[in-house]
């Protein structure tokens, strides 16, 4: 299971009299991703440098710095911490003192990293939908093992088949649900993904 942050977060960091500011948020989408670097973005510092993971999708931005020495290594910090649904933002001012290729991959990758490392996290739950079908006489087993198994009722239905349930919970909890179910009504539910 993954996790991202709990809450947004930051970190300074000076290298050879340069300043880098990590902002780093958790997000849901590209779009919430964007908004945040138009956000904390500082027009005024020389590169904001920044990178976004969302399930599969990412994206970086070097801002101007040599290709690659920004955006990919804050890009491997949100990999290397094994985070999802994260973007951050790492804000230089120059300080005089040019840095090299591997100076940048070092100071960007690194204080990402540190920011991240340092920021309190919360897991990702994955939930799974589906569809439950049983004849009338099961339901007061059926609504009893949904609850027991924290799942959330989306909604039911009932026709003169029986009663139509869709369910959404967790889906590292989804199998044990259906085999409580099949045991408990003598496999008479049956099952749908929605």
């Amino acid at each position: 299971m993954s996790s991202t942050l709990a809450a947004p977060t930051s970190h300074l960091l000076e290298v050879k009299h340069s300043r880098f500011l990590v902002n780093a948020a958790p997000v849901e989408t590209p779009a919430d991703a964007l908004a945040f670097v138009a956000r904390v973005g500082d027009p005024a510092a020389t590169h904001n440098c920044w990178a976004y993971r969302i399930g599969a999708e990412y994206r970086f931005n070097d801002d101007g710095e040599p290709a690659g020495t920004a955006g990919r290594p804050i890009l491997a910090a949100i990999d290397g911490q094994g985070l999802d649904g994260v973007v951050a933002v790492v804000t230089r001012w120059f300080g005089g003192i040019k840095l090299g290729a591997g100076g940048l991959v070092r100071a960007y990758g690194g204080s990402a990293a540190e920011c991240l490392r340092l920021a309190p996290r919360r897991e990702l739950i994955v939930f799974a939908e589906f569809a439950l079908a049983y004849p009338f006489a099961e339901t007061g087993t059926v609504h009893a093992l949904v609850a027991q198994f924290d799942a959330h009722k989306l909604d039911e239905r009932f026709d003169a088949d029986g009663a139509r349930l869709h369910v959404r919970l967790p889906a590292d909890r989804v199998d044990a649900l259906k085999a409580r179910l099949r045991d408990a009504t003598r496999d008479r539910v049956r099952f749908s993904e929605v």
